[in-house]
Parts: C-alpha cells; structure tokens; sequence
C-alpha cells in the first residue's frame, strides 16, 4: 500500500476511535488554522540556498551538512517525534526507499527536536538505517522556515493524547516542525521541497527520484 493509503487508513482508524473527540476536534482546528496563517509559504523553496547545519546524533556525534554535501545531494525530513504515529510511517517509507536514495548518491537525515533517548527509540522501532539529528529547540527547524508554535488549546489536546512535547523534547517551547522533505544540491541549493502544514499529508519517496536522478546525470556529465 503507498503511504499516503497507509496514512489515511490510520487517519480514519484515530479520528473515528482511538483519540477522544475533543481531541481530534483541536487537532483538525489546528491544521486548518496553520493553513490559513500561510506558514508553509514561508519555508524554503526550490532555488533556495538551504542553511549549513551542524547538528548531533542520537550518540552525540556531529554530523554536518557541509560534508555530506562535499560527496553528494543531501535528503532532509523533519520529524516531529517518536510519538507521531504519521511521522513514524514517514521514516518507516524513507527507511524502504533508503536503498534507492543511495545509489543516487545522495545521503538521508532525519532532524527533530526530541531528545536524543527518544531518536534512539525511533531509530531502533523503525528500523532505520539512518540517523535522526537533534535540534534543540527547532534552530535549524526555524532557518529552514518550518517551525511554528502550538496554541495553547493544542497543547491541552497533546497532553491528553500523551505527547508533553516539553517532556519529549527536554524544553518547554511547545513549538514543531512542519512535516518537510528537502533534496539539497551540492552547492546547498534546495532542489525539491515539500512543506505541509497538515501533518497527516506526505509525499511518497519515489517523487524525489526523477529529482536524484536529475542530479546524477549532472555530476555524471
């Protein structure tokens, strides 16, 4: 089943009979209203010159953007955390299609601002052959033009839903990441973006590869 059917499968599963009403109430309210605010528009594009980064794995080792580039297009997803079972499928589709990434040259990074206990668990659960980066507070989140901060009606509703976002995230700025996808050139050009406000929204993997490929003629030539 593509993902997109995987995540509207569970959509229907959550909405109609695992989340109580109100809370799945806050949660649509809030999509809608972080559409209308525009906030997507705001975030990288393609032709972009994405930000260099510096950011640690769940072992503490830095892991730097400039010298993944140095070998090859880059490939970022932003990932709110071990408890979005939407970001989960995410990764588990990246993690199916890491194979694929590579031999295009590219390399794959997860970045999320959960704590690195919790990056470890999504990495062991998922099975993931790549490393999701901590980004304490969402700094390259916000440089990227994806972060935005919860409302206070949503926060009540994560608390409920057993995400505590201070508790998962070791700070208390309630604030996340848009689910994005970025394929960066070698010279940190952004080549594909994909912003969504609504977080139950992602795009398949395969729609980077015509991208990927494109870059592998260019360095091939």
């Amino acid at each position: 089943m593509p993902l997109q059917g995987k995540l509207d499968a569970f959509k229907f599963e959550f909405d109609t009979r695992l989340a109580p009403p109100a809370a799945v109430d806050a949660l649509h309210r809030s999509v809608d209203e972080l559409i209308a605010s525009g906030a997507p528009d705001r975030a990288l594009k393609v032709g972009d010159v994405a930000p260099e980064f510096t950011l640690p794995d769940p072992d503490g080792n830095p892991v730097s953007s400039k010298a993944h580039l140095a070998r090859g297009p880059l490939v970022v997803t932003f990932y709110r955390g071990v408890w979005c079972p939407y970001c989960n499928y995410d990764l588990t589709a990246l993690e199916e299609a890491r194979s694929e990434i590579e031999a295009r040259g590219a390399t794959l990074v997860a970045i999320s601002q959960q704590l690195a206990p919790n990056s470890r668990k999504s990495q062991r659960q998922n099975g993931l052959g790549f490393p999701i980066l901590g980004d304490h507070g969402g700094e390259v989140a916000a440089r990227f033009g994806v972060r935005w901060t919860l409302p206070d009606y949503l926060r009540v509703a994560h608390k409920t839903l057993g995400a505590d976002l201070p508790q998962f995230n070791g700070e208390d700025s309630w604030t996340l990441p848009m689910p994005a996808r970025y394929v960066i050139a070698t010279d940190g050009t952004v080549v594909y973006a994909e912003v969504n406000a609504d977080y139950t929204r992602r795009p398949e993997p395969l729609a980077m590869f015509p991208v990927l490929d494109q870059l592998a003629r260019q360095r091939g030539a």
